[in-house]
Parts: structure tokens; C-alpha cells; sequence
């Protein structure tokens, strides 16, 4: 069994992460008590500073220091623009701290997809995405080639709803080559509502951030010798 609500600190630089994130703890990890902290200035603050500075690396250390002092078991870290400052905090304390997408691309690397699509709706997402998956393919899949295509729909972005924006991502891979792919990796916690639309209309596995965070802190969690349901690793 896991511990009583185990708690999981999760740092947000937009509301809307706070919110996605929560609901995946809900569907895939709902023993945890879950610990939002918003500071919703760090994303204009580094585009105003032209990226990150050592100020604003010390202003997320102390966000990390604060939970980790209220008794954090484990952290996700939902801002990319910020992921590597996780680096440093896995240096400093002992305890998973989690990259926003971090356990996603290790479920793509880790699972059987030969070809995979990675779908944005802002163009700075893109790279960014890819460059993490690239950078985890020589620890994780070393001998097994991993193709990745790419696609953007910044219309996805403006949608009314999540049908419409799967379709309008959809669209973009089909229009850049990927319709056969074996899963599609969401690049944004923004489009996570989209999720189960798109993957009905490619028919493929459609992987999200948020909810592959929970499912790895889920198993990282449990105490040693415990094992974890299959369903809850996999779903």
C-alpha cells in the first residue's frame, strides 16, 4: 500500500497547468494530497530577461526550498521554461523532482512506438520538446532507432474546445507527414483536454505531461516492495 496521501508539490507558472495537473493526479494518482504553488510572473519575467538569469534560477530554488521545507515527498515542476533548474534541486535534495514532461518522453522511449509524432500550438514548444526527447534517447534507447515527426497548430491553440482542437492537430500532422505514426506525444499541459479526441481520430496511444507525471510518482511512491497495479502504470 502507498502511505496516506503522500505529498506531491507541483509549481506552476500559469493557472491552467495548476488545473490540468490536478486532474491528472485525480485520474491517475488520487492517494496523493496535492500541493499547488502558483507564481504566475515567471514566465513574463524570463521572456522580459531574455531567458533565464541567476535570479530568477535562485527565485525557483526557494520556491522548491519552501516545499520541500512543508514536507514535499516528491515535486513536479509543470513550467518547462524553468526545467533546468530541477537539475540543481536533484542535487539538493532527496526526494523525485520531476521535469514537466520528463516522465513523458520515458514512456515514449521506454515503450514499443518505433515512430512518434510530437504536436504543439506555439512554435517555441516544438524544439524544445524534441531537444528533451533527443537528449534522453542514448540512456534510454540506445540501440533501438526512434523516428520523430513534428507538428504545429498554432489554430489548435485558439480553438473553442478540446474536439476542435484535436482536429485542428489532426490536420497539422497529417499535413506534415505524420499520419502513420504509432503515438503522438502532447508537447503543452494546454492541450491535454484534447487528449482523448485526438487519439480517437488518429487511432493511435495520445501521451500527456501531466498525466505521466503522476503515473511515475505513483510507482516512485510506493514503498519499496510494493508493487504498483499494471493498469495504473500503463493507463
Amino acid at each position: 500500500m502507498i502511505e496516506p496521501q503522500p505529498l506531491v508539490a507541483m509549481i506552476h507558472a500559469v493557472p491552467a497547468a495548476q488545473r490540468i495537473a490536478e486532474e491528472a493526479f485525480a485520474r491517475n494518482f488520487s492517494q496523493a494530497a496535492v500541493w499547488n504553488v502558483l507564481d504566475d510572473r515567471l514566465l513574463d519575467d524570463a521572456r522580459g530577461a531574455g531567458g533565464l538569469t541567476g535570479a530568477l534560477r535562485r527565485r525557483m530554488l526557494r520556491l522548491i526550498g519552501h516545499v520541500m521545507d512543508g514536507g514535499a515527498r516528491a515535486l513536479l515542476l509543470t513550467c518547462s521554461s524553468y526545467g533546468e533548474v530541477v537539475d540543481t534541486a536533484r542535487a539538493l535534495w532527496d526526494v523525485p523532482v520531476l521535469k514537466s514532461d520528463e516522465a513523458m518522453f520515458k514512456a515514449a522511449l521506454s515503450g514499443p512506438y518505433r515512430r512518434v509524432a510530437v504536436v504543439a500550438s506555439t512554435p517555441p514548444a516544438v524544439p524544445a520538446a524534441v531537444a528533451q526527447l533527443k537528449a534522453l534517447v542514448p540512456s534510454l534507447r540506445p540501440d533501438r532507432a526512434l523516428d520523430i515527426v513534428t507538428a504545429l497548430s498554432e489554430e489548435a491553440a485558439a480553438a473553442d474546445d478540446a474536439e476542435a482542437a484535436a482536429r485542428h492537430l489532426a490536420a497539422a500532422l497529417h499535413a506534415a507527414g505524420g499520419a502513420e505514426v504509432d503515438a503522438v506525444l502532447l508537447a503543452q499541459y494546454s492541450l491535454t483536454p484534447a487528449r482523448d479526441a485526438l487519439s480517437a481520430l488518429l487511432g493511435v496511444p495520445v501521451l500527456d505531461g501531466a498525466g505521466a507525471a503522476a503515473r511515475e510518482l505513483r510507482v516512485l511512491l510506493a514503498p519499496e516492495g510494493q508493487s504498483v497495479p499494471a493498469a495504473v502504470v500503463a493507463s
